[in-house]
């Protein structure tokens, strides 16, 4: 790649917002000083196709391509993993993916799945492992890593078992890596369907709130936001998709998946309602945000889940972009800041500095960290800047102590890409705005992203496949 060390002149443009409804041991070199960006890998020109060498074999010129709203882990090794989103393959153009990459000691792996996109899924038997198992490609999923390493994925917008439908999907992966015999041939590791249809656009069983059945499973839906608790549970809310038969549209139910099994914890079996917002900072029984997708969440130390933004209905009933943070806890939901109707610019006050009345602008599709001191960060999405203008973001903020800081990035929004040299930190270095990337935090609590849609450093706009580390 090219060094990019000299200064552009950014240029900014009011981009509509793209998102539609229809982590790791890593031996790429640190940055050199606290809160610097680095550009680990990947291209700084988007709409690349991937490279992906050879299946199993890790490789320094092996990248996925351009691509947004993929879905990622970290295994039990550190290690990063990433799956499918809507990009570019080795061939042809865009297209929803079915990839499996591995990101280890600074080189990327291919794992499993295709190097073309539009695949059906290939489903085999409910609960039996295969290697000839795949899910469909797909975006907007949601995943976690169970405490045995093993990966798991839920939903997302592509294909199920017929390449003839796409749509929403509610099926349930586990996929479990393999561990390579040295001398022995490549083991991609196997997928297992372990619930959900396998078709597109299945209503959700919800049951009895609060109690758990095996016939239970959410609806399809894309866009929603997943936690893990410290038992191991998943937990997923919203998303956009089919609450019951003949209800679609933007969701607020909340799920558990423990020991096989789902439950409906909180929220309504109905699509598109607004959120009750009670008393800002209290907690109550009747809390609940409204239906969205394309949310971010933390898990604090508390084992408390914390929800931001997305697009969906606000307290008066009306649709558009979120600036509202939530806590659940305790079986209830607390309004904890930014506003309770859409459409809210951001406060950044000054760079740096926390203050009570800073909160970043309503958005959606960004992406998210947590730290080792249990801070929450976001980075950029789609949504509005401090000028009240709509399009890409690339700004950074920390939430700690009930507070929200500006820490780094513009303030306004279309900006370009400061690359500078590949593997190097600087303070000048800053990820071109952007929406639906996705993110990991690794072991050395250094933050990662990859690609999503949004400006290179030339400004030219598409799919990216550039790959940052974050120190905070």
């Amino acid at each position: 790649m090219k060094s990019r060390t000299f200064v552009f002149t950014l240029i900014t443009a009011a981009m509509a917002l793209c998102f539609s409804a229809c982590g790791g041991n890593s031996s790429a070199p640190a940055p050199n000083n606290a809160k610097q960006w680095m550009w680990a890998n990947g291209a700084d020109v988007v709409n690349q196709l991937g490279t992906y060498g050879t299946q199993g074999t890790a490789a320094s010129g092996n990248v996925p391509g351009a691509r947004q709203n993929a879905i990622t882990w970290v295994d039990n090794a550190g290690n990063l993993w990433l799956f499918g989103g809507y990009g570019y393959a080795s061939t042809g153009n865009s297209n929803l993916l079915n990839d499996l990459w591995e990101y280890s000691a600074g080189q990327w792996t291919w794992i499993s799945g295709l190097e073309v996109g539009g695949q059906p899924g290939i489903y085999g038997t409910l609960g039996q492992a295969a290697f000839t198992n795949i899910p469909g490609a797909r975006w907007g999923s949601v995943s976690w890593a169970d405490k045995s390493g093993n990966l798991w994925l839920f939903g997302g917008y592509g294909y199920g078992a017929s390449p003839a439908a796409i749509g929403t999907l509610n099926d349930l992966w586990e996929f479990t890596p393999a561990q390579q015999v040295q001398g022995q041939p490549f083991n991609p590791g196997q997928w297992t369907w372990m619930g959900g249809s396998n078709s597109t656009a299945q209503p959700g069983t919800y049951g009895t709130q609060g109690s758990p059945a095996p016939g239970n499973i959410p609806g399809a839906r894309s866009g929603a936001v997943s936690w893990t608790d410290a038992s191991g549970s998943f937990w997923l809310f919203g998303g956009n998709g089919v609450a019951l038969a003949g209800d679609a549209g933007n969701l607020n139910d909340l799920w558990r998946y423990s020991a096989g099994e789902w439950t409906w914890m909180s929220g309504t079996d109905l699509s598109n309602q607004e959120g009750i917002y009670g008393t800002l900072g209290s907690s109550g029984a009747a809390n609940i945000p409204g239906g969205r997708f394309g949310s971010i969440g933390w898990i604090d130390g508390s084992g408390n889940f914390w929800l931001f933004s997305g697009s969906g209905y606000d307290s008066t009933g009306a649709n558009g972009d979120l600036n509202d943070l939530w806590e659940y806890s305790a079986g209830q939901w607390t309004w904890m800041s930014g506003s309770k109707t859409k459409g809210q610019a951001g406060t950044y006050g000054t760079q740096g500095t926390p203050a009570a009345g800073n909160v970043p602008g309503a958005r959606n599709g960004a992406a998210s960290w947590i730290d080792k001191s249990g801070n929450f960060w976001l980075f950029g999405g789609a949504g509005l800047d401090s000028a009240d203008n709509g399009g890409w973001l690339n700004d950074v903020w920390e939430y700690s102590a009930g507070q929200w800081t500006w820490v780094s990035g513009s303030n306004v929004n279309g900006q370009l890409g400061l690359y500078g040299s590949e593997g190097i930190g600087s303070l000048q270095n800053i990820p071109g705005s952007r929406t639906l990337g996705v993110s990991w935090t690794d072991a050395s609590g250094n933050f990662w992203l990859f690609g999503g849609t949004g400006y290179d450093w030339l400004g030219s706009n598409g799919y990216l496949n550039d790959f940052w580390q974050f120190t905070p």
